[in-house]
């Protein structure tokens, strides 16, 4: 098992075509991935304003899922340091504070400005953006990705996609140099 640690922003955990190719992406065991009851908070309450059609009883058992599906996942003990870490948007320190506790290396993030680099060097942490997170695992085991997506197009069900269809949904989902790195491997997928 790596040590190589990575902890999910809310953000990229609202999506759920993201949300689950970052999971299948974490069982693969190419990292370790983390996050922490307030990031589950956090994206469940902001998926909940913007889909009135989901109720917190079917969110409540994707975050069961997601803690079951990834041992160890959940950070905790970190509230007490978020107090004295200052970040442009306060309400993230929480995020890095779980980073901290967690010995992770990366916190995989959409908002890029809201980590700095100058906050998050001293703990040994960098901010990624997924696209970048994504590609970077291409390059370090494309085949273990190929696995991923091929695991997530197996689960889709209702309806079923074509590995392109996917492919696309990423895309949208903003892993657009991702998917177009995966693209040439589009028959192992």
């Amino acid at each position: 098992m790596t040590t190589f640690t990575v902890l999910f922003d809310a953000c990229v955990l609202y999506p759920a075509p993201l949300r689950d190719f970052l999971l299948n992406l974490a069982c693969s065991g190419i990292f370790r991935a983390r996050w922490s009851n307030e990031i589950h908070d956090e994206w469940i309450r902001n998926l909940l304003i913007s889909r009135p059609d989901l109720t917190a009883a079917q969110l409540q058992r994707t975050r069961e899922l997601m803690n079951q599906a990834v041992p160890d996942s959940i950070v905790s003990g970190h509230l007490g340091i978020a107090k004295g870490l200052t970040l442009p948007d306060l309400d993230d320190a929480h995020v890095l504070a779980a980073a901290i506790c967690s010995n992770a290396q990366v916190i995989v993030t959409f908002n890029l400005k809201d980590f700095p680099n100058d906050a998050l060097q001293p703990h040994g942490i960098e901010a990624q953006h997924p696209d970048d997170f994504v590609r970077h695992l291409i390059s370090l085991d494309w085949g273990a990705v190929c696995g991923a997506f091929k695991r997530q197009r197996a689960s889709l069900k209702n309806p079923p996609q074509s590995a392109e269809e996917l492919l696309h949904t990423l895309e949208r989902q903003g892993l657009v140099i991702s998917a177009s790195e995966l693209r040439p491997l589009l028959e192992l997928l």
